[in-house]
């Protein structure tokens, strides 16, 4: 635990893959949400991805998540640390949760195997325009040829968008790159909290790459929100998901991450998403 403007703030990693891994997030529990020009300070000092800050409030908790250049939405990784962290502090249990523009809830196991689950906003999906399209397969220099015909490119929701390009090679995904600076242009004119490339090894198993430059960082190691968004994607189109896929992320960034969905068969319902959590050494 460090100090950062006055709070103190928890450090985790969220979908960590045992002692390893897992997508850093800072924790900030207070008994009162400072001013946004703190909590956005707070998070750009600490240079996560995202940082979560939570005070109880009338049924629950009141949520807001920031990361470094601004704040965002929803941030399913940040939801799983502050699942993790709430048990520690409050005993395992389901917590409520009042984002900006939803209610969600996390379920968190402390002690020596943190773990949480968090219930998404609802998810809907969408096919990809032609112009939104052509513009993310210049921005990563992809063509249709590199693209998996059997999962189309969409753009997914669950409580943000995302973009979502499912690649025919591991190999081609491995090589992903971009300039930050467009890619934080085409994002913020898009409205996509992060652009997702996927490589399906099994109908139930996904390996993925998620461009966060909105965020002010390339990639990020996990990212929860596209977890539930995928699944709910994959639901929306009658993929044959069996009620469960499993994500690894952040391989190859060296930062190996486990995201695990669950999707029930109602259509536009929340995704519980599942994964372990780890205190890190600062």
């Amino acid at each position: 635990m460090t100090q950062h403007g006055g709070l103190q703030v928890l450090h985790l990693a969220a979908f960590s893959d045992g002692a390893t891994g897992g997508n850093p997030a800072g924790v900030v529990i207070t008994e009162q949400l400072p001013e946004a020009a703190l909590m956005q300070q707070i998070a750009a000092e600490l240079g996560y991805s995202e940082t979560v800050f939570a005070a109880p409030a009338e049924q629950g908790w009141r949520v807001r998540y920031f990361a470094p250049a601004a704040e965002v939405q929803f941030c399913g990784h940040a939801t799983i640390a502050l699942g993790a962290a709430l048990a520690l502090r409050e005993g395992d249990g389901v917590f409520d949760l009042q984002l900006n523009q939803a209610r969600i809830t996390v379920q968190g196991q402390g002690g020596d195997s943190m773990r949480a689950s968090l219930q998404s906003p609802p998810t809907r999906s969408r096919s990809t325009t032609d112009a939104e399209l052509q513009q993310a397969l210049q921005l990563f220099a992809l063509t249709m040829d590199d693209l998996d015909a059997s999962l189309p490119p969409a753009v997914m929701h669950a409580g943000v968008d995302h973009l979502l390009l499912v690649l025919k090679q591991r190999s081609r995904l491995a090589r992903m790159d971009y300039a930050l600076d467009e890619g934080r242009a085409v994002m913020q004119a898009r409205g996509w909290t992060t652009m997702m490339l996927a490589w399906a090894e099994t109908p139930q198993r996904f390996h993925v790459r998620n461009a966060f430059a909105i965020g002010g960082v390339l990639e990020d190691p996990a990212t929860g929100a596209a977890a539930a968004a995928l699944a709910g994607h994959l639901r929306s189109v009658g993929w044959p998901h069996g009620g469960h896929i499993a994500i690894v992320q952040g391989e190859d960034m060296g930062m190996r991450s486990l995201l695990a969905a669950d999707i029930t068969s109602e259509a536009g319902a929340s995704i519980r998403v599942s994964g372990d959590a780890r205190l890190m050494k600062v």
